[in-house]
């Protein structure tokens, strides 16, 4: 399953079974957004969707998204090509030289990061916070689907209960651009990561009307020194900063 290829294939086959799934229960698990929708019946056999998502062969996932497609699924969220991002390589290469059992992923958007980091590590227990309804029904028909590691939740960084220290790692990344209030996102983050806080941001201005703030390391590391007790390093990665902020102490 480390094979991104064959992975992307097993996402693709548990949103198209997770959709079926929460579709036919006419609900998803309790985070306000709507199931994943299709714009034709999506009748699947019993059997591809009792059979564990890890017990499926190639061939079965290969049906199921036939029939996902069929029925007007979009999967082009489930780009095996993620993987081959230089920002994405960067944080997937640092993860692989630390130890962590738990990472929330904020923003995760369409899956540039997401994927790739379930596809590399899959005990690991992953929380993907987004405030987009449909990105959010997404990812709960992929975990619906089989892949149990994940846990998508709709909300806002800045306004995120969750207690202290609860995850290994914070991943922000193609994020904090698109925050107003920059700081209080940062301070947030900060104080959810136990160990890492890893950040990435456009290194150059850029066309993006959602795009508010050009995040220098001038910037960031004055927003750090509120944040807490964090040792920072600084790399560039193709027209982007990334920033490892390691927890001191």
């Amino acid at each position: 399953m480390n094979d991104l290829g064959e992975y992307y294939l097993r996402l693709a086959a548990a949103y198209v079974r997770g959709a079926a799934l929460l579709n036919r229960a006419g609900g998803c698990e309790g985070d306000g957004s709507s199931p994943a929708q299709a714009e034709q019946p999506l009748t699947i056999p019993a059997h591809l969707l009792e059979t564990p998502l890890d017990e499926l062969p190639a061939h079965d996932c290969r049906a199921l998204l036939t029939l996902g497609r069929a029925a007007g699924l979009r999967l082009h969220p489930f780009k095996k090509s993620h993987g081959d991002l230089p920002r994405v390589r960067a944080v997937l290469g640092f993860l692989h030289g630390v130890s962590f059992d738990t990472l929330l992923d904020v923003g995760s958007g369409r899956g540039a990061f997401l994927w790739p980091l379930l596809a590399d590590f899959p005990k690991a227990r992953v929380t993907s916070l987004d405030i987009l309804a449909p990105r959010i029904a997404c990812l709960t028909a992929v975990r619906a689907g089989g892949v149990e590691s994940l846990q998508p939740i709709r909300a806002d960084i800045r306004y995120f209960l969750a207690q202290p220290g609860c995850f290994d790692v914070v991943t922000l990344l193609e994020v904090l651009e698109h925050i107003p209030d920059v700081a209080v996102a940062l301070s947030a983050a900060a104080r959810l990561a136990r160990r890492y806080v890893v950040v990435s941001v456009p290194s150059r201005p850029d066309e993006n009307p959602e795009h508010l703030h050009l995040l220098t390391r001038e910037r960031l590391t004055a927003l750090f020194e509120t944040a807490g007790p964090f040792r920072l390093r600084f790399d560039a990665v193709r027209d982007h900063l990334l920033l490892i902020a390691t927890r001191e102490g």
